[in-house]
């Protein structure tokens, strides 16, 4: 990959000041968005899919690109079923070049993860591992909101348990996620500088490429009990 892409800029010095209260008021209300039949559509063949499997531990690769993390989990924990979704139908569609035969124990699916982790909670299911792996920072100061932790959505994705793990080669995105979950779980989620090796997502080869320091938070959160 090449190291040729820049750090990320932002005003924004530490955790945004409006962080705590604007999880409190989505921890309180309640996500009302109508589901996509698209999503339900996507939801159910992932659920096919690991059914068929037996229904190992699940790992959910969230945000999962053109899948090469999807691969590499799959591939870490063959006692697990993998699930990769992902919003564009494009990077979902594409060839990762991989080494030999894929990992059967690995599905992706296109779907918008704000619909996909409401229909996991509204199933009941709860998640072994779920990975964050660098999402869009949105670093503006004024994108709080846009970033995943300040969604409305961010209950549901505490409350579906598990070991979870967010990346980023934003330190300021890290903590924000951490405290976030910190806040809504009641458990301390450390915060720590992540060496990546070997890479397992393009963004991961690139950053690391480009001389990026590397953060990641991660915690084995309690399953919650919210209204979907």
């Amino acid at each position: 990959m090449y190291g040729n892409s820049s750090p990320v800029a932002s005003a924004q010095t530490g955790i945004h000041e409006q962080l705590s209260a604007l999880v409190a008021k989505h921890a309180r209300t309640v996500f009302r968005k109508p589901v996509a039949r698209y999503n339900r559509d996507a939801f159910e063949a992932s659920m096919s899919a690991w059914r068929t499997a037996g229904q190992p531990p699940l790992i959910l690769d969230a945000g999962c690109g053109v899948g090469l993390s999807t691969l590499n989990l799959a591939a870490r924990f063959p006692d697990h079923f993998v699930i990769g979704v992902d919003q564009s139908a494009d990077r979902i569609a594409r060839n990762t070049a991989w080494d030999g035969t894929p990992p059967p124990n690995q599905v992706r699916v296109r779907a918008d993860l704000v619909d996909y982790w409401r229909l996991l909670h509204e199933a009941g299911i709860r998640l072994a591992r779920h990975y964050l792996l660098y999402p869009n920072p949105w670093p503006k100061i004024g994108h709080l909101s846009r970033r995943w932790h300040g969604h409305p959505v961010f209950p549901v994705v505490a409350a579906l348990g598990g070991s979870f793990e967010c990346r980023s080669n934003w330190r300021i995105y890290v903590e924000e996620c951490a405290a976030a979950l910190s806040q809504l779980s009641g458990i301390d989620v450390p915060v720590e500088s992540w060496e990546a090796l070997p890479a397992i997502t393009p963004f991961e080869q690139k950053y690391r490429a480009s001389g990026h320091r590397l953060w990641r938070c991660s915690a084995v959160l309690p399953p919650a009990s919210i209204t979907p």
